[in-house]
């Protein structure tokens, strides 16, 4: 019998994990998007590319005590997760300034933020993902006072890890774009993915991109970056 599809979207098909109850197989797709979909294409290898990125960082986060949805990389496109109830925040760190922000609040592109900065974007397609404050979060969303501190505690914790992981690959975290999600127990744990299509991701020495923001701004190759990216991880451990 087929996994019953729970759901597709932009990266991802999200299927229930047979005979294990409380469990999910997430299916990397070949697709890329940006500007809310404005801008699409079918790369044949994508998939596999952020599912193995994927991966590696999770197993990373993992082994450092932060809690997640993963659990296992099933294929090549495919990981097995603990299913959760996603929190409709993206949850944005932002080290160096990039991107929305400098056109929002006109700071020059690599300017750096210490501390790191964090923002709340409410996920709905329909309205373009608009950035909130807390406020907004808590009239907006089923979320606590005290789970909206906790993802935020989490979320810089993640990017401190994240900074240690692929600064060790030379390469800084400018931004990175997380979702969290509570377990049956309620428990809030990091979850959706964390990849080159939700972080970006610049070259110390160079500045060179190797993120999502080549296929963005035209000015790369998607899956010889990401392939460049694997790598260093892969000769990381």
């Amino acid at each position: 019998m087929q996994a019953e599809l729970l759901y597709e979207g932009k990266a991802k098909r999200v299927y229930q994990a047979q005979g294990k109850p409380g469990h999910i197989v997430l299916e990397y797709k070949n697709d890329v998007t940006a500007f809310n979909g404005d801008k699409k294409a079918i790369l044949t290898g994508k998939g596999r590319l952020n599912n193995d990125i994927a991966a590696h960082i999770f197993e990373f986060l993992n082994e450092k005590g932060v809690q997640t949805h993963f659990i296992e990389k099933l294929s090549g496109i495919e990981q097995l997760v603990h299913q959760t109830e996603i929190i409709p925040l993206e949850v944005v760190v932002r080290n160096v300034a990039a991107g929305s922000i400098t056109r929002r609040l006109g700071i020059e592109t690599d300017t750096s933020f210490n501390p790191a900065l964090v923002e709340l974007f409410y996920k709905d397609d329909g309205l373009g993902d608009p950035l909130v404050n807390d406020e907004h979060a808590l009239f907006l969303i089923d979320i606590t006072r005290s789970e909206l501190r906790e993802i935020k505690t989490k979320a810089l914790e993640v990017n401190r890890q994240l900074s240690k992981l692929f600064e060790s690959i030379n390469l800084k975290v400018v931004d990175c774009k997380l979702e969290f999600g509570r377990l049956a127990n309620g428990y809030v744990v990091l979850s959706d993915e964390i990849s080159p299509d939700t972080c970006r991701l610049w070259d110390i020495t160079t500045n060179e991109n190797l993120d999502k923001d080549v296929f963005r701004q035209g000015t790369g190759d998607l899956l010889e970056v990401y392939q460049k990216l694997l790598n260093r991880l892969k000769a990381r451990t």
